[in-house]
């Protein structure tokens, strides 16, 4: 991870408003710390993704999280994850695009269009990484409220939250107890 992995993605797209600061944050972190390395703060499903995708690609991670265990609010998600032009609505004839989920995240209200542009024009190869890296099934499609089209992913399980997150969960555990990759730290304090 060195700093123009890191601050293009944040800093161009000035989300905090601060780029030039950003920037010198991360160039000065990539001198004082590996560049191989990451450091996560949440277990949760963002956290967890971020870990695995730091594993993925040859790092090594340290996760962290406040709790006694893993999973955060994540795992409470009934209804599934939503993604657009993912390989299962394609497979089942399902006409959405990345405009169209951005135009309802819009619509409901969200307030931040350059982070609505990433979340959806991300949304479908995510759900697809999902499916494929970790084994998920995530082949029922629903539309719910404030979609224009069916993009809520799920399997056959009762709690889908639950299922995603636990399997990254799973995939990061594994990896923490037969190699140095990665370490998770529970009941972790500032």
């Amino acid at each position: 991870i060195s700093p123009s992995a890191v601050a293009p993605g944040i800093c161009e797209s000035a989300w905090c408003g601060e780029a030039i600061k950003c920037k010198r944050v991360a160039t000065a972190m990539a001198t004082v710390f590996p560049t191989d390395q990451a450091i996560v703060v949440g277990g949760g499903l963002a956290g967890m993704s971020a870990a695995n995708t730091v594993l993925e690609h040859g790092g090594k991670v340290v996760l962290l999280d406040k709790s006694s265990f893993c999973g955060g609010n994540s795992t409470k998600a009934t209804s599934g994850i939503n993604g657009a032009e993912t390989k299962t609505q394609k497979n089942k004839g399902i006409d959405d695009t990345i405009e169209l989920f951005t135009s309802d995240t819009l619509k409901g209200g969200a307030k931040r269009p350059d982070v609505v542009k990433v979340l959806c024009g991300n949304s479908g190869a995510d759900v697809d990484w999902l499916v494929e890296k970790f084994n998920l099934d995530l082949s029922l499609v629903a539309r719910l409220g404030g979609h224009s089209a069916p993009r809520t992913h799920r399997g056959k399980e009762r709690f889908p939250g639950m299922t995603i997150t636990y399997a990254l969960i799973q995939m990061l555990e594994k990896v923490a107890e037969k190699t140095d990759k990665a370490r998770i730290i529970t009941k972790a304090k500032a």
